[in-house]
C-alpha cells in the first residue's frame, strides 16, 4: 500500500473513532475553524488495542463566535473512556499552547476515571493535568463542558476551572455511583451522586444547560467578557424603566440594569437565593452578585458566603468590577450557622475583593453584616446607592425595636416597629452621614450605574 493511500486509511480510522466527539466539538466552534493537535498520538496498553486511534481525547484550537480558544474533548469511546497517561501529555501540550497564545480553554470532558494497567504513570500524568490548569487559572479563561459521565481524578478538573456547564445527563463525582453504591447502606441515584440535583449541596460552579448549542452560547459570552473591558452591543445607555417604580425584584432589576442579551448567570443551581453573573452594563464588563431574597432579604450562611466568595476571586482574577445588588440580612442567627465556616468565608471573600472596583445598589434589605460586607464605604465600596424604599440599619424591624426602645409591649409592636424604620432604617439616614453617595428614583438606575462605571473603570 502506498504513503497516501496508508495515510487515507489512518485517517478514516481516526475520524471513525472520534465521530461522536468531532460531532460534539462542531456544534460548539464556528464552521469548519476547528484545527486538530497530535491527531494520531496513542499508547500501548496491555488492557485495551494497540489500535485504538486518538488516545481518547481529541485537543486543537478554533473559534467560537469569533473568538480564538483552545479545545480538549474527552472521548469516551476509546479505551472504555479511561485517561492514560498519553492522554495527559496530549492535554498538557494544549494547555501550554493556551497560555503562550493567551487563549481561553473549553474542556468538553467525558470521563470513567483512568485506565488501568499504567500504575504510577497515568497518576503522575493526572497530577501534571490538574498542576497546569491550575497555574493557568487567572490567566486565561478555563471551562468546562460537561456532557455524561466525569468519574474519578478529572472530577477535581471540573472544580479547577472557572465554571461549568452541565448537561441534563451530566454526572461528575470522585468515584462511581456503583463504587458508592457498594459501601453506602442506601444507595443514591447517579443524580443524587453528582448528576444535577447534586449541585445543590456539592458547592461546584456550574450551570445546567440544555443542550450543546447553549452551552455554546454561555460561553461565548462569558469569554467575551472576561477578556474585554468594553463591548459594544447597541444597546440604550439612557433605556429607563418605569415598572420598577411600582415594583422592585431582582429578576425585573437586571433586567433593566443589563444590557439585553448580556446577562449570564453562573452557579445557578448552588444557593439559588444569591445569583452571581456576568454581563454588560453601558457596554462595560463587569461581575454581578444579585440578593434575590424577595421581601425577607437573604440570610448570609457558609455556603451563600462560599459561593460569592469564589465568584469574588475570579472578578480579581480578570480585572472585573463588582456590582452588588443588595438585598441581605445578617448572618442566620442559628445553631447550624454559629458551626459554621461562615466567619472563615467572610473573611475569604473580604480578601478577594481588596483589589478590584466595587459598586452596591440597595434595593431591598442592607442590614446588619449584610451592609457591612455588600455596601458598607469602609469595605472599599468606591459608589454605593440606595432606592428610596430601601431598609439600611444595624438590626431587622421588629428585632430593632426591642433594643431601641426599651419597655415595648406587645400591643406596642406594631407602632414601635414603623417608628423604629422610620428613624432608623431609612437610606436617607445613612445618606446624612456620607455612606449613602445617592437615593436614586429606580426607574433612572441604569443611567446611575452606567455613570459611575465610567468614572470608576475608564
Amino acid at each position: 500500500m502506498d504513503k497516501i493511500n496508508l495515510l487515507k486509511n489512518r485517517r478514516d480510522a481516526l475520524l471513525k473513532n472520534g465521530k461522536e466527539t468531532r460531532e460534539k466539538i462542531s456544534t460548539l466552534v464556528d464552521g469548519e475553524s476547528f484545527v486538530e493537535l497530535s491527531s494520531y498520538s496513542f499508547s500501548r496498553n496491555e488492557f485495551y488495542s494497540d489500535e485504538e486511534q486518538g488516545e481518547g481525547v481529541i485537543t486543537g484550537f478554533a473559534t467560537i463566535d469569533g473568538q480564538p480558544c483552545y479545545i480538549v474533548a474527552q472521548n469516551a469511546k476509546v479505551c472504555s473512556g479511561g485517561i492514560s497517561k498519553a492522554n495527559c501529555d496530549k492535554i498538557a501540550k494544549a494547555l501550554v499552547a493556551a497560555e503562550n497564545s493567551s487563549s481561553p480553554v473549553v474542556y468538553l470532558l467525558e470521563s470513567k476515571g483512568v485506565q488501568i494497567g499504567e500504575g504510577v504513570n497515568v497518576l503522575e500524568g493526572v497530577a501534571d493535568v490538574l498542576w497546569r490548569v491550575s497555574n493557568l487559572s487567572g490567566k486565561v479563561p478555563q471551562i468546562a463542558i460537561v456532557d455524561g459521565d466525569v468519574f474519578g481524578a478529572f472530577a477535581a478538573l471540573v472544580a479547577s476551572c472557572d465554571m461549568a456547564f452541565y448537561t441534563k445527563n451530566a454526572c461528575v463525582s470522585f468515584a462511581s455511583p456503583a463504587v458508592l453504591g457498594a459501601t453506602e447502606k442506601f444507595p443514591k441515584t447517579k443524580e443524587e451522586v453528582g448528576g444535577v440535583k447534586a449541585l445543590a449541596n456539592n458547592g461546584l460552579n456550574a450551570t445546567v444547560v440544555e443542550d450543546l448549542a447553549e452551552a455554546k452560547d454561555k460561553v461565548s459570552k462569558v469569554i467575551e467578557i472576561l477578556q474585554c473591558d468594553e463591548i459594544e452591543n447597541g444597546d440604550d445607555y439612557n433605556r429607563t424603566a418605569p415598572e420598577l417604580n411600582e415594583k422592585v425584584c431582582a429578576k425585573c432589576l437586571t433586567k433593566a440594569i443589563f444590557d439585553e442579551g448580556t446577562y449570564v448567570e453562573v452557579g445557578a443551581s448552588f444557593c439559588p437565593e444569591v445569583k452571581t453573573a456576568f454581563g454588560t452594563i453601558g457596554g462595560m464588563s463587569v461581575g454581578a452578585i444579585v440578593f434575590d431574597g424577595r421581601e425577607e432579604g437573604v440570610e448570609i450562611t457558609a455556603n451563600v458566603m462560599k459561593k460569592i466568595k469564589r465568584f469574588a476571586a475570579l472578578l480579581s482574577d480578570y480585572g472585573l468590577p463588582l456590582v452588588n445588588l443588595v438585598n441581605a440580612k445578617g448572618i442566620a442567627k442559628t445553631f447550624e450557622a454559629s458551626q459554621s465556616d461562615v466567619l472563615n468565608e467572610i473573611a475569604g471573600y473580604i480578601y478577594n475583593t481588596t483589589d478590584i472596583k466595587k459598586l452596591s445598589l440597595v434595593y431591598g434589605k442592607a442590614v446588619g453584616m449584610g451592609y457591612t460586607l455588600f455596601a458598607a464605604k469602609e469595605m472599599g465600596y468606591d459608589y454605593t446607592a440606595a432606592f428610596p424604599d430601601a431598609m439600611v440599619s444595624l438590626f431587622d424591624t421588629l428585632e430593632g425595636a426591642y433594643i431601641q426602645f426599651s419597655g415595648v409591649t406587645v400591643s406596642d409592636e406594631k407602632k414601635f416597629e414603623e417608628k423604629y424604620k422610620t428613624e432608623n432604617q431609612d437610606p436617607f439616614n445613612a445618606a446624612k452621614g456620607g455612606y449613602i453617595d445617592n437615593i436614586i428614583e429606580p426607574q433612572f438606575v441604569r443611567q446611575h450605574l452606567i455613570a459611575s462605571l465610567q468614572m470608576l473603570v475608564r
